[in-house]
């Protein structure tokens, strides 16, 4: 994927800059030992800030959190625990994309 990414160009046919975010140690379900889909690209950019997830894994944590801070230097990266929300297979991203009917007023 890296190498496709790579190839890729924006609309005046210059790369795009690409960041390399580790990927957290293998996570898996305590019920049914499948492995669950850890990942530090389900972040969310909000005002002035980006909300990341964390995994209790305090080195690879702070090793995503540097390299998201390079893609966005004035917000702060702020670490979200989303060790139960990826038991439901998402993250930060995942529970903020639709609200179901009747949610919102």
């Amino acid at each position: 994927m890296e190498n496709e990414l790579k190839s890729l160009t924006n609309i005046d046919n210059n790369p795009y800059r690409l960041i390399a975010l580790p990927m957290p140690l293998p996570i898996f379900d305590a019920h049914d030992g499948h492995r669950l889909p850890g990942t530090y690209a389900n972040f969310l950019v909000v005002n002035g800030a980006v909300l990341m997830p964390t995994y209790k894994q305090i080195d690879q944590d702070q090793e995503a959190k540097n390299q998201v801070q390079k893609c966005y230097p004035d917000r702060e990266i702020v670490g979200i625990d989303c060790c139960e929300l990826i038991k439901q297979h998402g993250s930060l991203h995942c529970v903020t994309m639709q609200f179901p009917v009747g949610v919102v007023v």
